[in-house]
């Protein structure tokens, strides 16, 4: 789209002709040597009033020339986002034994679905800080909390069952979440609350720290947490059908309850997406989106061409002399 950047400066438009008709014409003052010879020579160079009105219309040209480039013709590009200080979201993703449980729809595992549906998530995320933390006997930062979401996407494709240890340390998780976001803003302000997304299949069974004394660290430092808890909720097993007996449903709603988030259940590949959407529309962050139109700068144009007539102009005048 054409734009003028500064289009008052049209207001230059008429200065010649208003000096002309305001300044008074310059008279010789004091005395004066009267040279009868110039003065013959300057009559025989006048120009014809043809020739007066051709150097007119050409210096107006140039003056309407450089008037537009003052104006700043741009051509302005399609809207573009920028990157602005959005959400911090910590992502805590379950990596224990029980997570190779292929009960959520298909060939896959608990930890493969969370993978593919979870990695969505990070890629639609623009803007946002996120971090990782794989937890299983033990919790582990695999990633700070970064803008750089195709890196934190590869580390969590490269996450697998058992990596963290067997057994399954929801407060350590915690505990770690808060360690990391005490580091990343102790001297910066966030307009956003930090959130922490906490997937696990099972119950709490090792680890230092409780975790409903983790949940409210949590919320001490302002730390949201939602909670999400997958697995079937029936599937099979050698002995027949059971339930998803390991997952502790009531630490997870506390846990949530306590830190102002929410609990959500996700038994298969449909609803974990469900699941994130939800937590994605609930805190949105597209309305504080900045959006830039890169602009090409075309005074350039008319300048040169003034420039360039400003050649035969200089060349008349002289030539009248």
């Amino acid at each position: 789209m054409f734009h003028f950047a500064w289009p008052w400066m049209a207001l230059l438009a008429p200065l010649p002709w208003l000096l002309r008709r305001i300044l008074p014409t310059s008279e010789p003052r004091g005395a004066a040597l009267y040279l009868p010879m110039a003065i013959e020579v300057a009559t025989a160079g006048a120009g014809t009033p043809r020739t007066t009105r051709a150097d007119g219309a050409l210096l107006s040209i140039i003056w309407a020339l450089l008037v537009l480039a003052a104006m700043r013709p741009q051509w302005l590009g399609a809207p573009i986002p920028i990157h602005t200080e959005g959400r911090q979201i910590i992502l805590a993703i379950d990596c224990s034994g029980s997570m190779a449980t292929r009960d959520m729809g298909g060939q896959e595992s608990r930890l493969q679905v969370v993978q593919q549906v979870a990695g969505r998530f990070i890629d639609h995320s623009q803007g946002d800080q996120i971090g990782l933390i794989l937890f299983g006997t033990r919790p582990y930062l695999q990633a700070p909390l970064t803008t750089d979401l195709r890196t934190v996407h590869r580390f969590l494709d490269e996450a697998m069952v058992g990596v963290a240890g067997p057994e399954t340390a929801i407060g350590d998780a915690i505990g770690l979440a808060i360690k990391t976001l005490r580091q990343v803003n102790r001297d910066v302000h966030t307009p956003y609350q930090p959130v922490m997304i906490l997937l696990t299949d099972g119950g709490n069974n090792t680890g230092v720290m409780p975790p409903i004394e983790a949940a409210h660290l949590a919320a001490q430092v302002g730390l949201r947490i939602d909670t999400i808890g997958v697995g079937a909720a029936v599937h099979r097993t050698m002995f027949g059908f059971s339930g998803n007996t390991a997952l502790n449903k009531k630490l997870l709603k506390r846990i949530a309850r306590i830190t102002g988030g929410r609990y959500f259940r996700a038994t298969s590949r449909s609803a974990l997406r469900t699941v994130y959407r939800q937590i994605d529309r609930l805190d949105p962050v597209a309305a504080n989106r900045r959006w830039l139109r890169p602009a090409t700068e075309w005074f350039t144009l008319p300048l040169a061409l003034a420039l360039l007539l400003s050649v035969p102009a200089a060349w008349r005048m002289t030539e009248r002399v």
